[in-house]
This record gives C-alpha cells, structure tokens and sequence, in this order.
C-alpha cells in the first residue's frame, strides 16, 4: 500500500521567553507547509507553562497546524494544545490515559524495536525515530533509516523520521517516513528559518523523496 507524502513536523528550541519568538514561529509556518508544531518548554511552574502554551497555541493552531507538547500531557490538556509527545514508554504509558482519545499521543525515545511496538499497542497516535538524546547522543543515520523501513512495511500508524540536517530529508522520506521532523537544522540556518524551510520542502520533492 502506497504511503501518504511525507510531511514537515517542525520542533522548536527549548523555550523560556515564547513571546520574543512567537514572530519566529509565525514566518516559519507561514512560509511552508508545517503539519505539528512540537513545543519544547524550560521548566517553569505549571501556570508559567500553560501560558507559555497558551501564547504559542493562538499562532499555530489558527493556520490549521497542531500544537504538540514535549512532556507535560496535563498541562497540554490544560491549556488547549493538540496533544503531547512523550520520551520513552514508561512516560507514556504513564500519560496516555489522559490523552486519549481527545488528543494526540506521540512516542519518542525508543530504543528498540519491542519499545517501539510496545508503544503501538498502548495507542501511541505516532512513533519517532532519530531524535538527538539531551546528551547529545542518536543512533548512526544508517541504523534510523532501517528502522523507519522496518516500521512502514509492517505498520500503519505514522513514524516521524528527526532529521539532524537537511541533507537527511530526503532519504528519510524515501525510507517511508511519514513524517520528517525538523528543528535545529531551521533554526539554526544563516539564511533564516524560512529559506530553511523552503529547502526542506524541495527536499520532500526530490526523486529519492518519492521513491
């Protein structure tokens, strides 16, 4: 059976003041065609961080994209995000309950394959496959495509393959990534995060994208 085109899920950087960059988010998803937002959030009180929530959710979710939390699923419930991304299978197991079924359930951090499929099995509404470890940490880009291959032959619920660079995108799509998840490789970019994300668009279109 023939995927769906892979799509763009866009991660933020770890956010403390969301007001300075709200105007960044803004352009970003203006400029392309963006289908999540994962908002990654400093530690704060958890008033702090469902207003947080609140001022980025008024940007994102009127363009029609979903905002997804990194961690924190009550407080997603709280303030009206989409749904929460949750690192490894005890986190989300531990939070799926309220989640579901209102609201989104992504599942990153997994190790293994059984991690993996244990997180199907829960309700997971995603798996994610690449992320860079706060320790800087990632499985050899070899080793991510196999895996996304693996999951798209055998399963149905949608995988998100973290590109690390642009140059990753394609061959993430092409392994039959639903989803390409980009973050610091936009943010990062000299030529700001709109011809990033132009780059990363002609870069789902390339052959190898759609093989």
């Amino acid at each position: 059976m023939k995927r769906p085109t892979t799509q763009l899920y866009l991660v933020t950087p770890l956010l403390d003041d969301v007001d300075a960059f709200a105007e960044t988010l803004r352009s970003a998803i203006e400029s392309a065609a963006i289908t999540a937002v994962l908002l990654r959030l400093k530690p704060a009180g958890e008033r702090e961080l469902t207003n947080r929530v609140k001022t980025l959710a008024s940007i994102v979710q009127p363009k029609g994209t979903a905002l997804v939390l990194d961690g924190h699923a009550e407080i997603a419930v709280r303030a009206g995000a989409d749904g929460a991304h949750l690192t490894g299978t005890t986190a989300f197991m531990a939070a799926i309950d309220s989640l579901k079924p209102a609201r989104i359930a992504g599942c990153g951090g997994l190790n293994s394959r059984h991690d993996a499929m244990l997180a199907a099995e829960h309700g997971a509404d995603y798996v994610m496959f690449g992320e860079i470890e706060a320790d800087g940490h990632r499985p050899s880009f070899a080793a991510i495509i196999e895996r996304i291959e693996w999951w798209a032959e055998l399963f149905t619920i949608p995988c998100i393959g973290y590109a690390a660079g642009l140059h990753e995108i394609g061959p993430l799509a092409a392994a039959r990534a639903d989803f390409v998840a980009v973050g610091d490789c936009i943010w990062d970019d000299p030529r700001g995060p709109a011809a990033a994300l132009a780059d990363a668009t002609k870069q789902l279109a390339m052959p190898e994208a759609v093989a």
